[in-house]
């Protein structure tokens, strides 16, 4: 937790941050931009900024002490995370960055557009039709997927113009690079043209990520070498194949094929829309917004994304946009898509994540002002995930508690406004049924308990959660029915195993999301049930157990052992009480039964 080193918005952010890797900005009380970072975990870093008594250096403290207002970007992996730090780093120059980080670019691989392509680094791409590769953040990876290519597929790195009348002319001889095997000599025509665009395409696919190919061939050279008892060469194969299986070159947030394109998404509730804006150029995320509207007359989505890509406009006006990605077809003019799958469907997908994380940070700064929001909220997520007709603000949960059969209770908890509303708890004793009988003591306990509501003209509740599955719903069901109040009220059973909740007449249960608010309600509702019924039953069992002690002597009944455990309160301290003690209270003929009981 933040130490007040931390000012009170910031404490509430914290508390929402997702253990996830991403980008975050500090920006200063006037909303100027200090600091922008990348983590791993998002939550841990940005928290440990503020639980710390010392830092590292005077600059971090005066840091800290300049914060006012933390944001954002979750990304889907730490490299990720450290490709978008350096763009906006290199976008926005914060003060507290100058002299922190290395501005330089990161490397590309380039496939050259000619006759026969080279394939090398770069750190300067240019528009001269090659295609590039990356950026990779990690250079070691970048070598080793460049050697890679290099031995399944050698290629050219000489600078000769490879024209048919060229090597006809026969003006170039092959250099040490074929002696050594990293070239298959095209400058002579030991290769054509078509075989070397073979192996180009074969590095573009290592490049994509499509190595189901290239897995396939080295298998089938590891294999062949075997056979023929290389074993070395099988081995060099295997350690290949293992890179290769390794290595992944996709990178969701950074694609080079992937310039000029915005995308927008939404996440929403039912007064606000919360609208997450990115920017991509030159395949890195330079811009990451978002946006707040108010709903004022029932807006649709559509309409929702129409005026927030009109405020985006405003603000990149000076910029061209080669496409617009969004979650749902547009009545507007553009090119706008929807993407069913690839790099922009994932990149669609971290939008959308960004703006629930936005809306639930604000929706956490509403709610902190107005608590009443929180319980509309709470309850509408319910009435929606269990499909109810009327907001659930009065619910009961039941739940049957015996051993054996023995002294079986039935407990009954009441929830109002999403929250345990003790007061109202009731427990029953079940009195006509023989033996351990679920199904019979949950129907005695919802005729008992709702009988007398209606008697008493009670108001009932809108849900009733049955703890149990099918068995006890339909016991539940039958009691209501036999009231003359079934469909007054909506009742559901949960079944403890998976967490699925049942309908009545529904041969197939409901999945809630187990992290929903309206799974959770629920559990606390079966727990607080269970742990109120297990106590009463607890007593109960107690209490007869002594008593039944009592009921051996011949001449005690239940009244005279309750009489005695009221006034002695144990027995223990009746046994060493006076036969004269015990006379002035269940009279001299019951007091000489039991003190001659506990002298034998």
């Amino acid at each position: 937790m933040a130490k007040p080193n931390a000012i009170a918005p910031i404490v509430d952010k914290l508390k929402i941050l997702p253990n996830a890797p991403g980008v975050y900005k500090y920006f200063d009380k006037n909303g100027g931009l200090l600091y922008i970072g990348k983590a791993k975990d998002l939550s841990k870093r940005v928290s440990s900024y503020f639980n710390k008594n010392h830092y590292e250096n005077r600059k971090t403290k005066v840091l800290v002490s300049k914060i006012w207002d933390v944001n954002v970007t979750v990304v889907p992996t730490e490299m990720d995370a450290l490709l978008l730090e350096n763009s906006l780093i290199k976008e926005f120059q914060p003060k507290y960055n100058i002299n922190l980080k290395d501005d330089k670019s990161f490397p590309l691989i380039k496939i050259t557009k000619e006759r026969f392509p080279k394939v090398f680094p770069t750190r300067n791409p240019i528009k001269d039709g090659s295609k590039y590769y990356g950026p990779y953040a990690n250079v070691r990876l970048m070598k080793i997927v460049l050697e890679l290519c290099k031995k399944i597929y050698p290629t050219r790195n000489c600078t000769y113009n490879l024209s048919d009348k060229n090597i006809a002319a026969k003006k170039f001889k092959v250099c040490l690079e074929y002696q050594i095997g990293n070239c298959k000599g095209a400058c002579e025509g030991l290769e054509s043209e078509e075989e070397y665009q073979e192996s180009i395409q074969g590095i573009k696919n290592i490049l994509r990520g499509n190595l189901k190919e290239v897995k396939d061939h080295l298998k089938h050279k590891m294999e062949r070498a075997a056979a023929d008892w290389q074993y070395e060469e099988a081995a060099k194969y295997k350690a290949k194949l293992e890179v290769v299986e390794k290595y992944q070159t996709r990178s969701t947030v950074v694609n080079s094929r992937i310039n000029d394109v915005d995308i927008l998404n939404i996440a929403q509730n039912e007064r606000y829309a919360y609208i997450n804006y990115l920017r991509i150029s030159g395949g890195i995320i330079i811009q990451s917004r978002n946006l707040e509207m108010k709903k004022r007359l029932d807006e649709s989505t559509e309409e929702l994304l129409e005026i927030a890509y009109g405020e985006v406009q405003k603000i990149n006006e000076d910029t061209e946009t080669e496409e617009i990605i969004v979650p749902i077809k547009m009545p507007l003019e553009g090119n706008f898509i929807v993407p069913v799958s690839g790099d922009k469907k994932k990149l669609l997908q971290l939008s959308y994540r960004n703006a629930q994380l936005y809306m639930q940070e604000k929706t956490n700064q509403y709610e902190k002002l107005d608590p009443e929001l929180k319980v509309e909220r709470l309850l509408t997520k319910i009435k929606t995930d269990l499909r109810l007709k009327d907001l659930p603000v009065h619910m009961e949960c039941f739940d049957n508690s015996n051993i054996q059969g023995a002294f079986p209770v039935s407990a009954c908890v009441v929830f109002k406004n999403g929250k345990p509303s003790k007061k109202d708890y009731r427990h029953f004793n079940i009195k006509t049924v023989e033996g351990p009988d679920d199904f019979a003591s949950m129907y005695e306990a919802l005729t008992r308990r709702y009988s007398r509501m209606i008697e008493e003209k009670q108001p009932f509740p809108q849900l009733i959660v049955i703890d149990g599955g099918k068995g006890q719903l339909s016991s539940s069901v039958k009691a209501l029915k036999d009231l003359g109040i079934y469909g007054q009220i909506a009742i559901v059973g949960i079944a403890k195993r998976l967490e699925e909740i049942y309908y009545p007449g529904d041969s197939m249960p409901l999945y809630i999301d187990k992290k929903s608010e309206s799974l959770r309600v629920i559990q606390h509702m079966r727990d607080e049930a269970h742990r109120f019924g297990i106590t009463h039953h607890r007593n109960r069992r107690s209490k007869g157990t002594i008593v039944s002690k009592l009921t051996e002597i011949n001449g005690i009944g239940d009244e005279t052992a309750a009489e005695l455990l009221r006034v002695f309160k144990s027995v223990a301290r009746i046994k060493k009480t006076s036969v004269d003690d015990l006379a002035s209270v269940i009279g001299p003929a019951k007091a000489t039964l039991v003190a001659n009981y506990f002298d034998q």
